[in-house]
């Protein structure tokens, strides 16, 4: 119950200080919270990095951690919505269930998926989060990711989550390089056995990668050997004609 309540508490003062910055006094007065209180709670809240004092004074502000996650939600929201007919198309087109992808972090977010008809499907993964390494909408990004960045993504430890899951860093390297090319990635049963999947990344006007479209399906039919090029042009041109309507936001 103590928890609950001091995590009330922080809501309140982050809805203040969404307001209008302040100090320990100024906000224990618009809160109505005792300032031995108000005090704890900001340094707490501080060294999380979701609270900044204002120029290393004694007013706080929003911090990077919960600015960042504000706009992670937002870009999800707004590429979502352009990214939905294009999805429809391609569940038209392939017969299984098309995704969206954005970076957060070192993983990628499930941001919006559109299911197929057929009783046979893979689950809905909206909201979730999973290393770049283990799915294709996260090898698109980060193979397009500066060289030092890719490299602090490499430095730390990779789980394997299959048998079929590459930790090999050096792999890696060399699968970015081709996905780079191709502008498209496999991954065959990776993240989960029984589950295939194909991504292609998606550019902002300015050419950095925002997200990913993907499309996956049960390893039984996803994909069958005459449909693996087929179904990669298909995303690849469903990926291009949504660059080109971003360009035009």
């Amino acid at each position: 119950m103590v928890k609950v309540q001091s995590i009330d508490r922080a809501f309140l003062l982050l809805q203040e200080l969404a307001k209008k910055s302040g100090g320990i006094s100024d906000l224990s007065r618009r809160s109505g919270l005792p300032t031995s209180t108000v005090a704890r709670l900001l340094s707490a809240l501080e060294e999380s990095e979701v609270i900044e004092r204002i120029d290393d004074g004694y007013e706080y502000k929003l911090g990077p951690r919960i600015l960042q996650m504000a706009s992670q939600s937002n870009k999800g929201e707004n590429l979502l919505a352009i990214a939905r007919p294009h999805m429809v198309s391609l569940v038209d087109q392939l017969f299984e269930n098309t995704g969206l992808s954005i970076s957060s972090g070192y993983e990628v977010q499930y941001v919006g998926q559109v299911n197929c008809a057929n009783p046979v499907q893979i689950r809905d993964w909206t909201g979730t989060r999973l290393p770049m390494h283990v799915v294709p909408s996260g090898l698109v990004i980060l193979a397009h990711w500066p060289k030092k960045a890719v490299q602090s993504f490499l430095d730390r430890k990779l789980d394997r989550y299959t048998p079929n899951t590459v930790v090999n860093k050096a792999e890696i390297i060399k699968r970015l390089e081709k996905i780079k090319e191709d502008r498209f990635c496999w991954c065959l049963e990776e993240f989960s056995e029984g589950i295939n999947s194909i991504a292609s990344p998606l550019f902002a006007e300015n050419g950095n990668v925002m997200g990913a479209l993907h499309v996956h399906g049960p390893s039984y039919r996803f994909p069958s050997d005459s449909m693996k090029k087929i179904v990669a042009n298909l995303l690849v041109s469903q990926a291009e004609k949504m660059c080109k309507e971003l360009k035009h936001k």
